[in-house]
């Protein structure tokens, strides 16, 4: 089945935003760093969901894998907006929201991108592995 155009934008928008944030977890940036360290999961943390993430973008760009990368990136952003809810706040180190509204809107993505595929969640379940 040809994908959209509008779902390829989405696809687009989600990976552009969780390939642009490994930059900063890979080379340990002081605000990453940070982030990780009030969490109490820094190094690990960090470098762990950027190994996610880095598979999720990649998932999602394959029009045969998507729905996989979106469930994976999904979770990821699930853990980051409860982050920032419950231990970082909305504002971290003075970026006025931009983390948190960069989660928001990876997470909506990922969920247009699981409902526009919604018809293969039943093969996803019965893969035997």
């Amino acid at each position: 089945m040809k994908e959209s155009i509008f779902i390829w934008i989405v696809k687009i928008i989600a990976v552009t935003i969780l390939t642009q944030t490994l930059y900063f977890k890979f080379i340990a940036s002081p605000e990453s760093v940070c982030i990780f360290s009030t969490l109490g999961i820094e190094p690990y943390g960090r470098i762990g969901s950027g190994i996610v993430e880095l598979i999720a973008s990649v998932l999602i760009v394959i029009p045969r894998t998507t729905l996989l990368g979106a469930i994976l990136c999904l979770g990821t952003m699930v853990g980051a907006i409860m982050s920032h809810l419950t231990k970082l706040g909305i504002d971290v180190q003075n970026d006025g929201g931009t983390l948190f509204i960069l989660a928001v809107i990876t997470f909506s993505c990922c969920a247009i991108l699981i409902y526009s595929n919604r018809c293969k969640i039943l093969d996803v379940l019965k893969l035997k592995l």
